[in-house]
């Protein structure tokens, strides 16, 4: 998992709304969206806080709608 998307979680206050498979779902956004490791395009300002809080969002969102799918 990568260290500067745990940092840049908790510097937003996000971190404690995203379990560890989100963090890597969040790793993987970022690195689809780049075709860089998620730590360098970080690192080399290739994802901005607002393209990081909207790749947060999406994910979270896409979680809710998976538990919304499951039977009860």
């Amino acid at each position: 998992m990568s260290k500067l998307v745990r940092e840049w979680l908790a510097r937003l206050e996000l971190l404690a709304l995203t379990t560890h498979e989100d963090r890597l779902e969040i790793d993987r956004e970022i690195e689809i969206r780049t075709g860089l490791y998620c730590d360098d395009a970080i690192a080399m300002g290739l994802i901005s806080e607002e393209e990081f809080i909207e790749i947060v969002k999406k994910v979270l969102a896409r979680k809710k709608k998976k538990a919304l799918l499951l039977p009860a």
